[in-house]
């Protein structure tokens, strides 16, 4: 892979969006602001939805869990703000009472063989009260469970990213970055044009070219550097409706036709696999990481430290 390391002066873009989801495929949130962990945005993808075998639910076979609203407390993005024993995260579905779901350090259960594609570990049991009011919106046995932050790492791939790289829910990497450039590109093609929900990123570029973001390998954004570690290869996911829970058959059937690896990467394989989007990871183990309030904003500059030539090039 020929990689190009570049010194910057100018910004290939800025953060024009940034987006977390405290529960695995429920609905977002759009933030000004977000402090950084290793393991992704604070709050971002740290509970999930399982089955009755502790695998997880998400909107691929359950697409009403994209109706599912989460609330924050004010102030839970301040990089300093600890939970108090009367915070509470708020859930409200279509049809069902809102629930709360106490931030608060308390005593929580703890349930084995919580799985999450090829990971399996334990997390904490949010009780009885959140198991029934999801099993009641989906109509079958659900549990919700937090990352067991304080005994287990899921790390990423090590393939792709080193080993000290983790995440909690994530599919598989920490951070999703896309540019709004790729978004318009595409809704182009499309009789009707599509949100953003829909691609489910935490960050949101903007200024630059359609699919730029495939070419970078490293970035910086308020002087922390992130790593492009692999293409975001679609689910059918976005294809999901965000507002009513119904699926289609668009972005895919255009995808297909102008972002298949049979059209950007036609030597390598997965050729039927399309692809929108950059995960990465935050270098977090670089010492600047430890000079500044570890947050990233909308309106901060976004500049590409290193790059490939080409989609070819990339990671997948």
């Amino acid at each position: 892979m020929g990689i190009t390391t570049l010194a910057p002066r100018i910004p290939a873009a800025k953060v024009s969006g940034i987006f977390i989801y405290p529960i695995k495929s429920c609905r977002g949130i759009s933030v000004s602001h977000a402090p950084l962990t290793p393991a992704g945005f604070q709050w971002d993808r740290q509970w999930m939805v399982v089955n009755s075998q502790g695998r997880a639910y998400t909107q691929r076979v359950e697409p009403k869990l994209a109706l599912v609203e989460v609330e924050l407390p004010t102030g839970a993005l301040f990089e300093d703000w600890q939970p108090k024993h009367d915070s509470y995260m708020v859930l409200k579905a279509p049809g069902m009472q809102s629930l709360k779901v106490c931030l608060g350090n308390r005593q929580r259960e703890v349930t084995n063989a919580v799985t999450v594609w090829e990971w399996t570990g334990s997390a904490w049991d949010e009780g009885a009260e959140a198991s029934q009011w999801f099993s009641n919106y989906l109509g079958k046995p659900c549990q919700l469970v937090r990352f067991n932050s304080a005994s287990e790492v899921r790390q990423v791939d090590p393939d792709y990213a080193g080993r000290h790289h983790q995440t909690h829910f994530s599919d598989g990497y920490p951070f999703l970055l896309l540019s709004q450039g790729s978004l318009d590109a595409l809704n182009k093609l499309l009789k009707e044009p599509l949100p953003i929900n829909r691609f489910r990123p935490n960050i949101l570029v903007e200024g630059c070219e359609p699919y730029s973001e495939d070419l970078w390998t490293e970035i910086k954004i308020n002087g922390f550097s992130f790593q492009g570690v692999k293409l975001c290869s679609r689910c059918k996911l976005p294809t999901i409706n965000q507002e009513t829970g119904i699926a289609g058959s668009e972005p895919t059937q255009t995808l297909m036709k102008i972002r298949s690896g049979k059209v950007i990467r036609p030597n390598a394989t997965n050729k039927n696999k399309v692809y929108f989007g950059q995960n990465m990871v935050w270098n977090w183990m670089d010492s600047s990481a430890n000079e500044r309030g570890k947050f990233i904003k909308v309106g901060d500059p976004v500049y590409v430290l290193q790059n490939v030539s080409s989609a070819t090039e990339a990671a997948a």
